[in-house]
């Protein structure tokens, strides 16, 4: 089964999947898969532009866990989309010195839920939930999705409002 692991960067991504990893999940980086579709390299947003499409499209499925922020575009049987209150956001992107439009962009797009629009959107409204990681510890949220992938846990997903940040000057 073919687990991704999605979020806005910052949201924990990639600490949970080191729990995971230590569980003996199979767990494939996203950022290790796609040096071949890389199109441009944005300096304006310090970024990468990658041909998502095409990425995806001949994505191998793989048994386990693929993780980063854009793996919820892949034919996933289950996708955990992680959260984060937009000003932790703000300040855990600061902190890996995220320039300070790509920090103003990922806090916008977590406060907008456009990771999990994107989401329900490929994946319809079934094998999704969704994951607060604000405060929670890693352990905790690897343990949630532990659950999830083995069918222990329901999919839920749709109760995260950061609305009242949309306004937040950064």
């Amino acid at each position: 089964m073919m687990v991704s692991i999605t979020g806005t960067p910052g949201t924990g991504k990639t600490a949970v999947s080191s729990v995971l990893r230590a569980k003996g999940y199979n767990v494939l980086a996203q950022n290790d898969t796609i040096e071949k579709y890389i199109l441009e390299k944005d300096e304006e947003r310090d970024a990468i532009v990658i041909d998502e499409d095409l990425w995806a499209d001949e994505f191998p499925a793989v048994d386990g866990i693929i993780e980063g922020h854009i793996t919820h575009i892949l034919p996933s049987e289950r996708v955990i989309v992680l959260r984060c209150r937009p000003d932790v956001l703000e300040d855990r992107l600061r902190k890996r010195g995220y320039s300070a439009v790509k920090v103003k962009e990922n806090v916008l797009a977590e406060a907008l839920d456009t990771i999990l629009i994107e989401t329900v959107e490929c994946h319809g409204d079934e094998e999704i939930l969704e994951l607060d990681t604000t405060s929670a510890a890693v352990e905790d949220t690897a343990a949630m999705i532990d659950e999830f992938i083995k069918g222990l846990r329901p999919a839920h997903f749709g109760d995260t409002d950061w609305s009242e940040f949309l306004g937040y000057d950064l």
